[in-house]
């Protein structure tokens, strides 16, 4: 059933490189393709013979593709416009791996997977990975520390005390961590999203006084909040403390405090025991204390760094998630080898490297 032109088109992987460069011309393609895989995909439903056909995971994975990449318009497929497609945590990124997904961090894209080591630290002993979960690309890290906890907890590994990446704190895990596990995390939480918090010179919440027991929020001008309602139409906000509008409108430092032009000041809160662990958090994380502390957990980007020269750790070697995780955990039983034999051998952990220039300071 394969048209001539197929051979022509599909006869070679699709390389960028070789596409069209105008976007209406790349369109048109896409069109093309699109009406070519839908042909496939009919044929396939209407053979009766083999009956196996439609099962083959190839036309699984193609019927999936379609249906997220195209949608049929006036008789025909159109490529799907970016807002009306799945979250990329649902959307098939690679034809040749199903599982993999499409993430960002920062200035880095990939397609792939997530990888989260767990290794000790302490100052007499090799550091060891004593725990690897694999997620999909777009798993966010703060939902993996309970995982983490739960798998090292009957192998009697859990630490008093887990020093995290700030990605893996929210006011939420620290709670659950130390109730559920009795473990202490210790990482930076996220600063005040809030405009008055980045100005540094606002009034943003940690200006403001909370009475929890009778429900009144007052600000830095000594002024108290006239409500106190239940808020459940924002996501980590609880309740929604409202201030007069007499008190607001002529105050001397609204500026400070709100951009609304005539709206009284809301204040967004969570519960009690998130406020207070994050607002607690913020403050300890600003102390010399805290930067002293956390300084241990600088050894994790070397075991990164030991992982991708050593093990080629972001290159995945075989397909699916499955065999991937067996990949991260055959790489950590390589790293711990190797630091175990450098440790029986005395050999010293390498210091933080210091350019050649920076050492000139010390020389003088």
């Amino acid at each position: 059933m394969a048209p001539p032109i197929w051979y022509e088109r599909y006869s070679h992987r699709i390389e960028n490189y070789h596409l069209p460069k105008a976007d209406e011309a790349r369109q048109t393609l896409a069109a093309t393709i699109g009406a070519d895989g839908q042909l496939l995909l009919k044929a396939i439903e209407a053979a009766s013979e083999p009956a196996w056909l439609d099962k083959i995971p190839a036309v699984q994975t193609l019927r999936q593709v379609w249906t997220q990449q195209y949608v049929e318009r006036d008789g025909r497929l159109v490529w799907r416009a970016v807002e009306d497609m799945p979250p990329p945590a649902e959307m098939i990124s690679s034809p040749y791996d199903p599982d993999a997904r499409y993430s960002t961090k920062r200035s880095a894209a990939w397609v792939g997977y997530k990888v989260h080591l767990t290794e000790t630290c302490e100052a007499v002993r090799p550091h060891v990975i004593v725990n690897v979960e694999t997620t999909l690309a777009t798993t966010p890290d703060d939902n993996m520390l309970a995982v983490v906890h739960a798998s090292l907890a009957p192998r009697q590994l859990l630490p008093s005390e887990h020093l995290v990446d700030k990605g893996y704190t929210s006011a939420q895990v620290l709670l659950d961590s130390q109730r559920e596990y009795h473990v202490t995390v210790v990482g930076p939480v996220a600063d005040d999203p809030s405009w008055q918090a980045r100005a540094g010179e606002g009034f943003d919440k940690a200006h403001f006084q909370i009475d929890w027991e009778h429900h009144v929020v007052a600000c830095p001008a000594g002024k108290q909040s006239v409500s106190w309602l239940p808020k459940t139409t924002v996501p980590g906000i609880s309740v929604e403390a409202r201030f007069s509008a007499k008190d607001c409108t002529p105050c001397a430092h609204r500026a400070q405090c709100t951009r609304a032009k005539k709206e009284p000041r809301l204040i967004g809160l969570s519960s009690r025991e998130q406020h207070e662990v994050l607002q607690g958090r913020r403050g300890e994380q600003a102390t010399e204390a805290f930067r002293q502390q956390y300084a241990a957990r600088a050894g994790v980007e070397s075991t990164h760094e030991q992982a991708i020269r050593c093990s080629g750790l972001r290159q995945c070697r075989y397909i699916g998630e499955a065999k991937t995780h067996l990949q991260h955990l055959v790489t950590a039983v390589a790293i711990n080898l190797i630091r175990v034999g450098d440790w029986l051998s005395g050999t010293p952990l390498a210091p933080t490297r210091c350019s050649r220039f920076a050492a000139l300071q010390g020389a003088g």
